[in-house]
């Protein structure tokens, strides 16, 4: 006579299998036993693994975490891979002029403005964004560029290709020096917080690639990218050391001799 069904096993014919379904993804795999019940299991046999509940007669739901602070950090674990997947997403989407440059600078600067907020609250269990990167083998090379080497939005970084319409005005001669001012002011009070510097130089990066007078290798231009990639490394909470701050201020004032220099050459 058949075994009723109500009392049929599916048990795993291999030594070990492999789990295909957690919460979250982890970097070791998980086993279950050959013991272990994999299907329909009826209510009333017993139970050898309380801690697994039965998902579907093939899936099975591992959790990962023990306490309440292991679970938000598997969380910021998974909002780090997406912001990373999600900005390698919208590199390549702009590069390839499926969306405009406007649409493009937007999501581009909530992307890195996140990034910066949750790199910062992981620095102690995340302190290298290329070896999480490497390890979860995400294979997101425009990302790591625009996240961490550069910190702004490729419309930012290169605006002197991107625009269409950018003049030497007075107006755009008259931001640059304003935002000259601004930062080198800024450091005299003391605010050497990346969260404080990293705006104000952003601000001047972007104003100077406005000018089309000046030559992309002007010394404020790569003087600005090499500290914007410098502070894009470091968390928000973060500060220039006395030394980091004093040669930020001496780069700043040597820019800005140098922009003063170059406009009578344009004629302005």
């Amino acid at each position: 006579m058949s075994q009723p069904k109500s009392t049929s096993f599916l048990i795993s014919c291999c030594n070990t299998l492999p789990i295909i379904q957690s919460r979250v993804f982890h970097p070791s795999p998980l086993y279950l036993t050959k013991t272990s019940i994999f299907a329909r299991v009826p209510s009333s046999s017993p139970t050898f693994l309380t801690k697994f509940k039965i998902l579907s007669p093939t899936l099975m739901e591992v959790k990962l975490w023990n306490d309440k602070r292991e679970r938000e950090m598997y969380e910021n674990f998974a909002e780090l891979f997406a912001i990373i997947k999600a900005t390698e997403k919208l590199e390549k989407a702009y590069v390839r002029d499926i969306i405009s440059a406007t649409e493009y600078e937007t999501e581009c600067q909530k992307l890195i403005a996140h990034f910066k907020t949750l790199s910062s609250t992981l620095k102690d269990t995340v302190p290298n964004i290329e070896r999480f990167h490497d390890t979860y083998k995400m294979d997101c090379p425009a990302a790591l560029n625009r996240l961490v080497t550069s910190g702004v939005p490729a419309t930012v970084e290169h605006r002197a290709a991107a625009a269409t319409s950018v003049t030497s005005s007075a107006s755009v001669v008259a931001e640059c020096v304003q935002n000259f001012i601004t930062a080198m002011d800024s450091l005299k009070l003391n605010m050497v917080a990346v969260d404080q510097v990293h705006p104000l130089l952003s601000d001047l990066s972007s104003s100077l690639n406005k000018l089309l007078i000046l030559p992309a290798d002007f010394e404020g231009k790569t003087k600005m990218r090499e500290w914007l990639s410098r502070l894009s490394k470091m968390g928000a909470a973060d500060e220039l050391t006395e030394q980091q701050a004093r040669q930020l201020h001496f780069d700043l004032e040597s820019s800005y001799n140098s922009f003063m220099a170059a406009l009578p050459t344009a004629g302005t």
